[in-house]
């Protein structure tokens, strides 16, 4: 039975859930379930570590057993600000209950009984892209090879392309980090962190916005001018995919080159003239060779490149970064 604190809780985060909805999205969202604290925190044995999938600076998700089949479970941490989480977690379910893709976790309900809402996912395994790519993580982890880094990155881009093109008010994501994409358990790569994302205005290019993320990855336009839209969300890919190319985090690779002051595309370049083969892993390189490989590779650290360009009017759109990708995976 929910408790006098739980109803006072409902009535104020629906409230405000409803009123994200119908200013973004007219109201409109997919069907999702609501769920009691009682039954998340049975589920997740009381938010037990050993449940958990992934550790952020503000939440946790974890592994939820239920009945009718295992779940995911993201929880805000106490730490965090109540009104910050609050802020994250409503932002997260009004745009994660927009989306029909097969490349984005999908939004099974939340709990509204908590002070800070709790939002339920259909099930992930127990790892996230950084313990496939920061070699070696965990020792039951092997080396990505080639082939399969491509299909992430291009199932990534679709999920993207989807926010920047499936609405009539294009979404930006702003989230890129390690823990950004998850798997399930046919190792599909999913998206799922809406904390930050924001929709464009209709017949609006961009707009202003204070600047929040991780600083490796936030476009030069955003991080100068507080100017976002669909392109920094490119740059963020970029990134993402020269960690997926290089086995390396971004931070790692700015602190090699610290003359060039964060900026990402002359450090690339000077990679590429250096030869790629001095940026890419050393597992890819050492794989079994095959037809199509080096044209692989040369293609997908060109569009890393163009996609972390200094220059937004230079990067291309995600459409065209996905295609790519597509035409490279086909190479295999």
């Amino acid at each position: 039975m929910t408790t006098k604190e739980g109803r006072v809780n409902i009535l104020k985060n629906g409230e405000t859930l409803l009123r994200e909805l119908i200013t973004l999205f007219n109201g409109k969202r997919n069907p999702i379930r609501n769920f009691s604290a009682k039954e998340l925190k049975t589920a997740t044995s009381n938010y037990d570590m050993g449940n958990v999938i992934i550790i952020d600076d503000s939440y946790r998700l974890y592994k939820g057993f239920r009945k009718d089949g295992p779940i995911s479970v993201m929880k805000y941490e106490d730490n965090t600000s109540i009104e910050q989480a609050n802020k994250e977690s409503i932002n997260c379910i009004v745009f994660a209950s927009q989306m029909g893709h097969k490349n984005i976790l999908k939004l099974i309900g939340c709990c509204l009984e908590t002070q800070t809402p709790i939002l339920v996912f259909e099930y992930v395994q127990h790892y996230t892209y950084a313990n496939l790519i920061y070699r070696p993580l965990e020792p039951q982890f092997k080396p990505l090879p080639l082939t399969h880094r491509l299909k992430i990155a291009m199932e990534v881009a679709n999920a993207v392309a989807y926010l920047h093109f499936g609405f009539s008010r294009p979404i930006v994501s702003r989230t890129y980090k390690p823990g950004y994409i998850v798997f399930n358990d046919q190792h599909v790569a999913k998206m799922f962190d809406f904390s930050w994302s924001v929709s464009i205005p209709e017949g609006e290019t961009h707009i202003e916005i204070a600047v929040q993320g991780l600083l490796e990855y936030i476009a030069p336009e955003y991080l100068k001018k507080g100017i976002l839209n669909e392109k920094t969300d490119v740059y963020g890919f970029g990134c993402f995919l020269i960690e997926l190319l290089t086995g390396n985090g971004i931070s790692n690779i700015l602190q090699a080159e610290p003359d060039y002051d964060l900026i990402l595309e002359k450090i690339m370049k000077k990679c590429i003239e250096d030869g790629y083969n001095k940026m890419v892993d050393p597992t890819i390189l050492g794989e079994e060779p095959y037809s199509g490989k080096d044209l692989q590779l040369q293609a997908a650290t060109q569009l890393a490149v163009k996609c972390v360009s200094e220059s937004a009017e230079e990067r291309p759109t995600m459409i065209d970064a996905a295609k790519q990708l597509r035409q490279m995976y086909r190479l295999s």
